[in-house]
């Protein structure tokens, strides 16, 4: 279990699978994360069983006072060059604008760097995602570079946008979410 100042992250336990369903299924969530169609359970549960099992992911679920909110985690973790992706989203909309996802990923920032000894952490977001560019930003991530029409989603090309943090960068910082 990992705890943030406001979030905990722990294991995903498949009796949070059915949060995610609901999660994916909700398009204001798909809007800028997610799977590109609903899930069931079983393929809910397969992914489950699949990301438990892949030795380049790490998986959490977030809550926050008691109630599971979202979910972020690792994947492409490459120990060699000691980076990963990370990814992270609030599925609860009523949590949304309260600094809880940058509390989130502050923490697993801390991770990676303290725990699975990166020394490169990267992400994605489209272009027009300012909310959570804004966020990424405040927690120390640098944009790296635009992929144009790099992604087909909603009935058009988007733009990506790659951010990293790196570990020196990290440690010359305060590590406050706030």
């Amino acid at each position: 279990m990992l705890k943030g100042e406001r979030v905990v992250l722990r294991p995903i336990e498949p009796e949070h699978l059915p949060n995610y369903i609901r999660w994916f299924a909700d398009q204001d969530v798909l809007a800028f994360f997610g799977p590109y169609r609903p899930m069931n359970l079983a393929q809910e549960q397969a992914w489950y069983e699949s990301q438990n099992k892949d030795r380049e992911t790490v998986n959490f679920a977030c809550e926050y006072e008691g109630q599971h909110i979202g979910g972020g985690g690792f994947s492409r973790l490459n120990h060699a060059h000691q980076s990963a992706e990370v990814g992270l989203f609030i599925g609860e909309k009523s949590f949304w604008d309260q600094g809880l996802g940058q509390d989130m990923l502050t923490t697993l920032v801390s991770y990676g760097f303290d725990y699975l000894n990166l020394h490169r952490i990267y992400l994605r977001v489209f272009a027009e995602n300012q909310r959570a560019i804004h966020a990424y930003e405040k927690v120390g991530f640098i944009p790296e570079g635009r992929f144009r029409e790099a992604e087909w989603r909603h009935g058009r090309w988007q733009d990506l946008l790659y951010m990293s943090v790196l570990r020196h960068e990290w440690q010359g910082k305060p590590q406050s979410s706030a």
